[in-house]
């Protein structure tokens, strides 16, 4: 069973309106991962969609998604799936990947059907494609790591790009993972922004009772939403996106937009957050 939600883009005069629960209602998604069912959002912030596939030892069939307009999902879009659950495997055109925890799967523009199978919990990323690239699993070894941050300013972690120039090709979709180092908890701070892209996070691994305060908005109009485990939010080109947790977490960042440089950001000084 497929369930689908839209969400249709804001932008900041707008957004500064919004209480709580506008905010939760307008960025916020939670719920994505039920066991039988895929749970999709179709979001109008570069068409991405975000969603997740729990087919608890049996198998799901992702095909055909209205709000494309296509008669399958993969006939004009590429599709990032990233396993936070146990093992499973991911059928699309004719192959099968055997998928652990951790790993990510690049499925082309044109791959057809796409059927989620055994144990896993597989969170969806999903964005209109040009051009066909080579389907690829690339586990966490194989991923590119980036060190960054420092115990003193509880940010210390280690960024791994999965799909990304620097691994593997792809015309939109940029995705990978952050884990912190023991102690840390602070992500992506300093902020930035990037106008060409937008940017989705899924926060998982937190305790039952931890949560992330996910800051969001403009640099001089700051908002925060609290997350708890496997709730994803969508962060709009004109918003910061960072966050603080109570205890250890890992968050799975994905980009769609004008290009694939993971480096084309604004930084936002310290001293310009309000």
């Amino acid at each position: 069973m497929t369930h689908i939600e839209i969400r249709h883009a804001m932008d900041p005069v707008s957004a500064r309106q919004l209480d709580t629960a506008g905010l939760r209602e307008a960025f916020h998604m939670a719920d994505l991962f039920h066991e039988g069912e895929i749970r999709l959002v179709y979001t109008h912030y570069d068409r991405m969609i975000v969603g997740g596939a729990v087919p608890a030892g049996a198998s799901l069939v992702l095909d055909e998604v209205k709000p494309t307009g296509t008669a399958s999902i993969l006939d004009r879009r590429e599709m990032g799936v990233v396993n936070i659950g146990g093992p499973g495997t991911v059928s699309a055109a004719g192959e099968t990947w055997e998928m652990g925890r951790g790993d990510v799967l690049y499925l082309p523009m044109g791959a057809g059907p796409v059927t989620f199978a055994g144990q896993g919990r597989f969170y969806i990323l999903s964005a209109p494609a040009h051009t066909a690239h080579p389907a690829r699993l690339v586990t966490l070894a194989d991923a590119k790591k980036v060190k960054m941050g420092a115990p003193e300013t509880a940010n210390e972690r280690t960024i791994n790009q999965f799909i990304h120039p620097e691994v593997m090709p792809s015309c939109q979709l940029v995705v990978g993972y952050t884990q912190f180092h023991g102690g840390s908890v602070w992500n992506t701070m300093p902020a930035h922004v990037h106008d060409r892209r937008m940017e989705v996070y899924l926060y998982f691994d937190l305790a039952q009772d931890a949560r992330v305060f996910h800051f969001m908005g403009e640099p001089s109009e700051t908002r925060h939403l609290v997350m708890k485990n496997e709730e994803a939010v969508v962060s709009p080109p004109w918003s910061i996106h960072c966050g603080c947790g109570t205890g250890a977490y890992t968050f799975i960042w994905a980009m769609a937009g004008d290009n694939v440089d993971y480096r084309d950001v604004e930084p936002v000084a310290m001293e310009d957050l309000r």
